[in-house]
């Protein structure tokens, strides 16, 4: 027999509504012992209101709520463990430090349960795990923004919570210093061991954080992964384009394939005369040099250059014949690419192009 998985958290089959909007609609999850799991997906979604349901601040409608395999909340019962008792950590968007006590006593606020002496090495462990060591006595008033996160994460971790939950704990930082606090953050819940549900707008975020991604649409999970799994093997449009900017183009399947002004792409699972969607993103287009023969070119022309630093964006339009005057997008590295107006050849590889039916 296998031994049950510990999950630090589950929710099972869980809905709730406001009114009459049904924010979460029939969700199952699960976050296991030491694992970083994303909740993600756009404003409105429901994402948050997964999160309070966890912690307990809202009242669960329908489903079960679980926590190390024990249900702490039931729909129909109406049984619910206080968020108090149900060893949960919180860190919210805007860290929620109290300006009027120290670093030190902001982190030591929920270990009433210790003797002083406990306390204030529990305070000194999780300060040194953040590596904050040195603000033990500074207030909050005198922290950067990137400072005060790491106090909310000492303070959400000073109890050894079960479950670690962050509602969009990086969304209030400045882009460089958002990177370098989602890295050092990753790094103490990996320490740490601590099991993490994370909420996120930003796919980018969970790819980099997320041992497993749940992407959510109008209160419903639409793919769930790894996030390689949702990148390279999206099961929608939506899920597609989630991740990234596409281009888009249109067909109809043919014994298999369908023909496209980028060649003829493999359909193996459509039938003939499915009219599809065909999403490419910008970095699964290249510029064919002399003597490839990695498959069909197609005709360009390049129309503008954009600069981004480790690469550029090629916006070029497609000559005359099958889908000309089509306008694509490709993301190139290297300094040296062809003028503005150069005729070049385009290529894909027909494995990149993500074909879904209309």
């Amino acid at each position: 027999m296998h031994a049950t998985t510990t999950r630090a958290l589950a929710l099972d089959n869980v809905s709730h509504r406001y009114g009459n909007l049904l924010a979460v609609d029939r969700v199952s999850l699960h976050v296991d012992e030491g694992e970083v799991t994303c909740l993600l997906g756009p404003s409105g979604c429901g994402k948050s209101t997964i999160l309070r349901l966890a912690a307990g601040l809202e009242t669960l409608q329908d489903g079960r709520v679980l926590m190390q395999n024990r249900i702490v909340a039931e729909g129909e019962s109406g049984r619910s463990v206080p968020p108090e008792r149900r060893g949960v950590g919180l860190v919210f968007q805007d860290f929620a430090l109290f300006p009027h006590l120290s670093v030190a006593r902001n982190v030591g606020f929920g270990l009433t349960e210790l003797e002083p002496g406990a306390r204030a090495q529990r305070i000194a462990e999780v300060l040194d795990q953040v590596d904050m060591s040195d603000y033990a006595d500074a207030f909050p008033h005198a922290l950067s923004g990137g400072q005060q996160q790491r106090i909310a994460l000492a303070r959400a971790l000073a109890p050894q919570p079960q479950i670690l939950l962050l509602d969009e704990p990086f969304s209030g930082l400045d882009a460089r210093l958002r990177e370098q606090i989602r890295d050092d953050t990753l790094h103490v819940l990996k320490r740490s061991r601590t099991a993490t549900l994370m909420v996120t707008h930003d796919p980018e975020e969970a790819m980099f954080m997320a041992d497993r991604i749940y992407l959510m649409q109008a209160g419903r999970v639409v793919q769930s992964g790894s996030p390689d799994a949702l990148y390279h093997r999206p099961v929608s449009p939506f899920v597609t384009r989630f991740f990234s900017e596409t281009n888009e183009l249109a067909g109809i399947v043919d014994g298999g394939q369908v023909a496209t002004p980028l060649g003829v792409l493999p359909a193996p699972s459509l039938e003939t005369g499915t009219k599809v969607q065909i999403l490419i993103r910008p970095e699964s287009l290249r510029i064919a040099r002399a003597g490839d023969n990695g498959g069909a070119v197609s005709p360009a022309i390049l129309e503008e250059v954009r600069f981004l630093g480790g690469s550029k964006l090629l916006v070029v339009r497609l000559e005359e014949g099958l889908g000309g005057g089509t306008v694509l997008r490709l993301r190139q590295s290297g300094r040296h690419l062809p003028e503005r107006g150069s005729k070049i050849l385009l290529q894909l590889d027909p494995a990149d192009a993500l074909i879904f039916p209309a």
